[in-house]
């Protein structure tokens, strides 16, 4: 019975953990949608311009785009950042808050994301990696350039 009673503590245990890391969540991007400037978008994706890059091109969902960008937790640690060298990619092949507020962005921009964890890597994190299971994310992404895909491949 002692092996039984150390499981069931060790289960609720994590079960609470986890409702306390959720209302962390919730409570981050509760007061995040608060702040000026924020805007929250249907899905639940949570921007603000920082800096208006004017009338640049907006990209597609197909397009290939070339950003900066730093990421970080809530709670300001960074897990990942292209250090001022250009990240190139297809638009429809980060997770789904980056490729929304990429088709928001022109040129020039530099945008604040507040990102879900349903918008970014979800209930299974990165495994072995930095992001653990359920987190939201922020960003600072400046959209440096837009161009079709070419071969399947980003033209830069």
């Amino acid at each position: 019975m002692p092996a039984l009673r150390t499981i069931a503590l060790s289960l609720a245990f994590a079960a609470a953990s986890t409702v306390a890391v959720a209302d962390a969540n919730a409570d981050y991007l509760a007061a995040n949608a608060k702040k000026p400037g924020v805007t929250t978008t249907a899905s639940g994706l949570q921007y603000r311009v920082v800096k208006s890059g004017g009338h640049g091109i907006k990209p597609r969902r197909t397009d290939c785009v070339s950003v900066y960008y730093k990421g970080t937790f809530t709670d300001g640690r960074t897990f990942d950042e292209s250090h001022g060298t250009p990240v190139a990619f297809p638009v429809n092949r980060v997770i789904p808050g980056w490729t929304e507020a990429l088709q928001l962005m022109r040129t020039g921009d530099e945008f604040e994301l507040a990102i879900p964890s349903d918008l970014a890597y979800g209930p299974t994190g990165t495994p072995g990696g930095p992001i653990p299971p359920n987190t939201p994310l922020v960003f600072d992404v400046t959209l440096l350039k837009v161009a079709p895909v070419k071969d399947g491949h980003c033209p830069f």
